[in-house]
């Protein structure tokens, strides 16, 4: 699975490029506020393992008006970090690496 080149975004973290991209527009559930916002990131260079993020926030697009924090780019860099201290290998080629950072969230009714 690698990301499209349009709507991604870049960022360096400790001297390597990535690229990652969130929906802009939410998924049914992740407009109902049913599930939570998540976004993509991978190597710039060499794609190759693709690391999906849950957030703990609703979309910001939700239906319902739900306040939700925008994904930042220090967000993204932190959860880089994270990933790859939890064994996150971008270059190398597999299945997605998932983390799930949605403890917290609680979906609409």
């Amino acid at each position: 699975m690698a990301l499209g080149r349009k709507g991604a975004r870049r960022i360096v973290v400790d001297g390597t490029a990535y690229r990652w991209r969130s929906r802009r527009r939410p998924t049914c559930f992740q407009a109902l506020a049913w599930t939570p916002c998540a976004f993509a990131v991978e190597h710039a260079d060499a794609p190759g393992t693709t690391l999906v993020v849950t957030t703990d926030q609703p979309h910001p697009s939700n239906w319902f008006g739900r306040e939700a924090k925008p994904v930042l780019p220090s967000d993204v860099a932190q959860t880089i970090q994270r990933a790859l201290s939890e064994g996150w290998t971008p270059t190398a080629p597999g299945s997605p690496f998932h983390l799930n950072l949605s403890t917290g969230f609680t979906p609409s009714p």
